[in-house]
């Protein structure tokens, strides 16, 4: 892995990842005839998600893909969705403090504040069609797994301290038994079962690389399926705001 980071880091490397890139992009067409294939598949993989997290400013994968495109372009463009954007970006910075902090002290990537921000939007007070509350829209059932108490007069799936510290404890989990954060992404959103059944299916095992959400992503749930572009959608947009069109006084003024 060290040789290929090193290789990476001259022109006639570029031109080989590149290269790399065209190639991991064949590997989501071509099926996998061999056990040797899929082993050039992973390294392919690996190699490729080197060169996204090594983004400046970012510590999950920025994966391109034709869904986080299109969400980047319905947050910005959409008459309905960008002033919606604007209020998320505006809650941030409430939240950001805290949430950073948690996420500091467990060692766990920045970025994943990106799923609170599309979970709810910064309002700790979100409520679902499906009865998941709070900042990071937890059902009763798992709130209560990871310490929550729910219940008629408590409900601490409104609380952001308590519901940022049983979220990451869980999403902590999720990874431990996916071996990627993309992955651990849509087990939060659809259920861990569900997606460790579609790895086994698809894969053969259910640790994988975030390249893998994209292997199993249209066997998931529609919603899980936009879950991840959504996130990196959502990173893109908030890390460079201006650029987006967004952060000027009038846009925030526009989105109240």
């Amino acid at each position: 892995m060290n040789r290929f980071k090193s290789a990476l880091n001259s022109r006639i490397a570029g031109k080989i990842a590149a290269g790399l890139t065209v190639v991991v992009a064949g590997a989501y067409i071509v099926p996998r005839a061999t056990s040797e294939t899929e082993h050039v598949n992973k390294v392919l993989d690996q190699v490729l998600m080197a060169a996204d997290t090594s983004s400046p400013g970012w510590d999950l994968a920025n994966i391109d893909h034709a869904r986080v495109d299109s969400w980047v372009s319905k947050f910005t463009t959409s008459p309905k969705l960008k002033p919606q954007f604007a209020i998320w970006l505006e809650r941030k910075t409430k939240y950001e403090p805290m949430i950073s902090a948690k996420l500091s002290a467990r060692d766990m990537p920045q970025d994943l504040i990106y799923l609170a921000m599309i979970e709810s939007g910064f309002n700790p007070t979100a409520r679902s069609p499906k009865a998941a509350g709070g900042l990071w829209q937890f059902i009763s059932e798992t709130g209560q797994r990871y310490g929550l108490t729910v219940n008629r007069r408590l409900d601490e799936r409104n609380h952001p301290d308590k519901a940022t510290d049983a979220a990451l404890a869980y999403l902590s989990d999720l990874h431990d038994r996916f071996g990627s954060w993309y992955l651990a992404a849509a087990a939060y959103n659809t259920g861990e079962n569900r997606v460790g059944r579609l790895m086994r299916q698809v894969t053969g095992q259910e640790k994988g690389t975030d390249a893998d959400y994209y292997r199993i992503a249209d066997l998931l749930p529609r919603e899980t399926r936009e879950y991840v572009p959504m996130m990196i959608a959502a990173a893109r947009i908030a890390k460079e705001p201006a650029k987006h069109g967004f952060g000027a006084e009038e846009e925030i003024a526009m989105a109240e």
